[in-house]
């Protein structure tokens, strides 16, 4: 019988896209970016800080999101992120890449009558 996916693992292909969107507004620390994502996604989403932070770094390493230190809300010490120039032509790339998986998974669980 096949292992049944867990969220963390659908997400992972989707993390990226994620993020992006998640900071396409305006800058954002971890946390709050992982807020954002289970809060829009009405808690189906959960982001675990082990798949969360390497994706942000990888993120970074391809020049899609930019890093730096700050003071969070209760004054202690964040690295916030933000969306580079590439890393808004990337989520505009991603995006269009999801829609069209998402459109050919419609197809297949909602086949027109033949």
């Amino acid at each position: 019988m096949a292992k049944k996916p867990t969220p963390t693992e659908i997400l992972q292909g989707t993390l990226d896209v994620l993020v992006l969107q998640t900071l396409a507004p305006g800058v954002a620390h971890g946390h709050t970016i992982a807020q954002v994502i289970e809060r829009r996604s009405e808690d189906v989403l959960q982001v675990e800080h082990g798949s969360l932070y390497p994706a942000l770094h990888r993120l970074e390493d391809r020049g899609w999101i930019a890093s730096f230190w700050g003071a969070s809300d209760n004054n202690r010490r964040a690295r916030y992120y933000r969306l580079t120039a590439a890393g808004r032509r990337q989520l505009t790339v991603e995006t269009n890449r999801w829609e069209r998986m998402v459109r050919a998974v419609n197809r297949v669980l909602r086949p027109a009558e033949e």
